[in-house]
């Protein structure tokens, strides 16, 4: 019993992305509060989320039709702390590979002292925003969201 729970501890915890794509006119109110809750606030904002906290997983499910998400990877992690994190006292430098392990390990953002959200560029080459994921970037894009956000780096 005790070898399972070894091996459940070690294993490391996928973390989601959810990338905001579709803007803000013309969105219902309820899934406008949602996305705020989320800290969703505008277009090509990211947040990270434990796919293992059902609150949130509700709430994407709720807001699937707006957002592109997936799995986030560790380097794509890495990168995006480096350039898109931000210290909420604005003071200081910020340790990536420090940060990306607790996160993995199970910390959250607030608990680091960073924001809990990431402002993105648009990404280079554009993107079909209109369109569900196959051919275009909404819902769930499994692991092609490191390519999405590559790119929006």
């Amino acid at each position: 019993m005790e070898a399972k729970k070894n091996k459940t501890t070690e294993k490391k915890e996928k973390l989601l992305v959810v990338i905001r794509i579709e803007g803000m006119v013309k969105v219902r109110k309820d899934v406008a509060e949602t996305l705020d809750r989320m800290r969703l606030r505008r277009k090509y904002a990211c947040v990270l989320i434990n796919p293992n906290d059902k609150n949130k997983m509700g709430m994407l499910r709720k807001v699937k039709q707006f957002v592109a998400y997936g799995e986030i990877d560790d380097k794509v992690l890495k990168e995006l702390i480096n350039a898109r994190g931000a210290l909420v006292d604005k003071s200081g430098k910020i340790d990536s590979d420090k940060v990306t392990k607790e996160l993995i390990g199970g910390k959250k953002l607030k608990d680091l002292g960073l924001k809990e959200f990431f402002r993105l560029h648009p990404p280079r080459k554009g993107i079909k925003s209109k369109l569900h994921f196959p051919k275009g970037v909404l819902g769930n894009n499994g692991s092609k969201i490191n390519d999405l956000i590559g790119r929006m780096l």
